[in-house]
């Protein structure tokens, strides 16, 4: 796939506003450019969901740093398990969808386990695994700044 030039003065293209496509991308947003003849071009950039470095900070925020990640860790330590509607029903404004996500990384990152607790329909209840309950101290850490500073 080429990368996406703008488009200058008379249709041609400006060689330095190249944009380099951007791989394994979750989030993406509309960017507007601004070129020397003033015409303006969009581009649709990708941001990268994910830390690719060795620190322990960046690799533990690739498992808790998404958007409603401890949102959705804080109910667990606030009333144990919990199914899918009970966390519809407390996080206000999260849609199935991300928080489908977010169960599911949860999940396959050994965070939480499932177990079905209807057949028809298919339904599940999720809870900490013990990995999941050693975030305990980061999250009271988390609450404890958030009474002094925010």
């Amino acid at each position: 796939m080429a990368a996406p030039t703008e488009v200058g003065a008379a249709g041609g293209v400006c060689a330095n506003a190249q944009l380099n496509p951007i791989r394994n991308a979750a989030a993406v947003f509309m960017v507007k450019v601004l070129s020397d003849y003033r015409y303006h071009s969009y581009y649709w950039l990708a941001m990268p969901r994910k830390y690719d470095l060795r620190c322990p900070v960046a690799r533990t925020l690739n498992i808790i740093g998404d958007r409603w990640a401890i949102l959705v860790l804080r109910d667990f330590f606030l009333y144990g398990p919990r199914r899918f509607q009970d966390f519809e029903q407390s996080l206000k404004g999260i849609t199935p969808g991300v928080l489908s996500r977010r169960l599911k990384d949860f999940e396959k990152r050994g965070v939480i386990k499932a177990r079905l607790y209807s057949e028809h329909p298919p339904r599940q209840e999720y809870s900490l695994t013990a990995k999941g309950r050693e975030l305990g101290p980061i999250l009271s850490a988390m609450k404890r700044w958030g009474e002094r500073h925010a």
